[in-house]
């Protein structure tokens, strides 16, 4: 009877095993060709909708423990916005206009990897290429992101005298005088009359030095026939013949590849030539690799000179680690990298555990900004002080109606009852510190771009280390913290910056460039007795082993420290430019304590 026992046993637990294995994961490859996804047809504007079919389709051979691979043909796809479908999508940072063409809709996948085979996804008319979203464990390979016609204009000045300037249009670019005179260029579904610029050197592709943002006026443009133009109201004796500008307007209404609430997501290998916005930009993700990545140039032969509209990537009120590795980020009109949070605004007080908080910022709002159970703290705006109390949301709703999408105000309510002096009248802003990330930028390579390179802001350890930053124009690498302006949170804590390469950086002045390496939150009233905005306690923030190449004196400025080391830093002194920025201080402390500073 034992015996039988037994047996019984053993057969029962191996045909449970048996019924495990059938519930395994299949690995399933999925040619996109056998669903009519094939390249090379530019004439085709359907290849959007065609793609919305094939997932479907697939989505229904498949299981959520299934890996997936979508696997493209080399060569070259063609999205047209005219017939791509429109979403509803608020992105950080970015134009709210509504609603948005997609070209790719990536959507609830569980398991997923699509691999471009080195396809180029070439984009025409304004719409945003890539949108994934809530998925988890997404990988995309192999893969680059373009567009046909871009809303950025090259030019190259031919002339430069009394009569103004004289300049030649790029042969991609479709141009026109305007009903007022101006200088117009137009494509699928949008035309635009720049008003600014990026001048770059022609031979060098870097920007010219001390020039900044241009003010382009083509009021009273003259066409000579030949692609040349001359501007008579056009002046500055700076743009020499053979400079190349980079003709621009600010919208920025969308960018590369827009991610939301996503988890554990790869990108190996994929390349944003252009976008009109940032090339890449995360919201409320958790977990990001970026491998390979490049908001670039298609290599040293392409005659374009400039990437994105806005930053090569972006990353806001993300969690879990972000990580860019041996990354290529040039001729962007913004930042390299920006990782921030988003503050509200406390509005008003409703009691002692209530207040309606509102996305301040006219560029970012109208999406979920935190869950029940996560962590917020509360800083003062005209000093940015932050408040030792944190405590947990309970709950949080829009002020108004049901849906998060689009809202502007949230009802938060808090665990424990909050100081009487946050209320709406005091200027306070709210920091989710929940959806803060661990960073690792190691081994990229920023360079030939407007504004500036790396911007940090998360408590969570960050490491930027043996990365090249190649005339940025601007400040290299600068952590910032404002609530009262960008709303861009928050304070950093853990921050090792070692072992990079700086050369020629603040060749122009832009916001916040006051060093190669500047740590300036915005804080309005700044006094001897505010507390200090970043760090916390000694080494809280290392700068050393930095090699920086340099034609001008300013190489780091701090203000708001506790706990910052610059040390075992090397400066070579070159003459590649005339040293012109009004800060003449190598290391420039304002408000710091339990300091460890060596000038090289």
């Amino acid at each position: 009877m034992m015996k039988s026992a037994k047996y019984f046993l053993l057969t029962f637990f191996l045909c449970l095993a048996a019924s495990g294995q059938t519930l395994q994961a299949r690995k399933l490859v999925f040619k996109m060709a056998d669903y009519g996804i094939r390249p090379n047809t530019e004439a085709d504007h359907t290849l959007s909708s065609r793609l919305d079919i094939a997932f479907d389709c697939i989505r229904r051979k498949v299981s959520p423990q299934d890996k997936i691979v979508m696997r493209f043909e080399p060569g070259t796809y063609h999205f047209h916005a005219d017939r791509a479908r429109e979403h509803e999508l608020y992105i950080s940072n970015h134009d709210q206009d509504q609603p948005k063409c997609v070209g790719v809709f990536v959507e609830g996948w569980n398991n997923l990897t699509i691999d471009g085979k080195k396809s180029d996804f070439v984009c025409h008319g304004r719409m945003i290429p890539l949108v994934i979203s809530r998925t988890t464990h997404f990988r995309l390979d192999n893969l680059s992101i373009d567009f046909a016609n871009p809303q950025i204009a090259q030019v190259q000045v031919v002339k430069n005298d009394a009569h103004g300037i004289t300049f030649e249009v790029a042969p991609w670019v479709n141009y026109r005088i305007g009903s007022n005179g101006c200088f117009e260029t137009y494509g699928e579904g949008w035309t635009a009359q720049q008003s600014a610029g990026i001048a770059f050197e022609r031979d060098t592709r870097h920007i010219v030095y001390n020039t900044a943002d241009l003010g382009i006026n083509t009021s009273g443009v003259q066409d000579l026939g030949g692609r040349q133009l001359l501007a008579p109201n056009w002046k500055d004796s700076r743009l020499v013949p053979g400079t190349v500008v980079a003709m621009r307007t600010w919208q920025r209404p969308c960018p590369g590849i827009f991610m939301r609430n996503n988890v554990r997501t790869t990108l190996h290998n994929v390349k944003v030539h252009y976008a009109e916005g940032m090339g890449l930009i995360a919201q409320r993700c958790d977990g990001i690799t970026l491998n390979k990545f490049g908001v670039c140039l298609r290599g040293a032969d392409d005659p374009r000179y400039f990437s994105t509209q806005a930053d090569a990537t972006h990353f806001s009120q993300c969690k879990g680690k972000i990580v860019s590795d041996n990354g290529l980020y040039e001729g962007m009109m913004d930042d390299a990298i920006n990782i921030h949070g988003v503050y509200l605004k406390v509005r008003e007080r409703i009691d002692d555990h209530t207040l309606r908080c509102r996305f301040e910022h006219g560029q970012t709002w109208g999406f979920d900004w935190g869950d029940p159970g996560d962590t917020i703290t509360f800083v003062r705006s005209e000093n940015m002080e932050n408040l030792p109390l944190a405590t947990t949301i309970t709950s949080i709703r829009p002020a108004e109606g049901d849906d998060v999408l689009g809202c502007r105000e949230f009802l938060i309510t808090c665990k424990d009852a909050l100081p009487a002096a946050i209320s709406g009248q005091n200027g306070w802003g709210v920091e989710n510190l929940t959806w803060t990330p661990e960073v690792e930028f190691k081994g990229n390579i920023v360079r030939n771009n407007r504004a500036r390179g790396a911007l940090f802001s998360s408590p969570r350890r960050t490491v930027c280390q043996n990365n090249l930053f190649d005339h940025t124009s601007g400040t290299a690498i600068l952590l910032c913290g404002d609530c009262n302006g960008w709303y861009e949170s928050g304070p950093v804590r853990d921050l090792v910056i070692s072992r990079n390469t700086f050369i020629n950086a603040l060749t122009s002045q832009y916001q916040f460039t006051n060093a190669v390496i500047s740590i300036y939150p915005e804080i309005p009233k700044l006094s001897d007795s505010d507390p200090y905005f970043h760090g916390g306690k000694p080494g809280s923030i290392v700068i050393q082993d930095n090699y920086f190449d340099t034609f001008d004196a300013p190489l780091l400025y701090a203000k708001s420290v506790n706990g910052l080391v610059f040390k075992k830093n090397q400066k070579r002194t070159n003459t590649e430019y005339k040293p012109y920025h009004w800060n003449q201080k190598v290391i420039w402390l304002e408000h710091c304590t339990q300091t460890e500073v060596e000038e090289p």
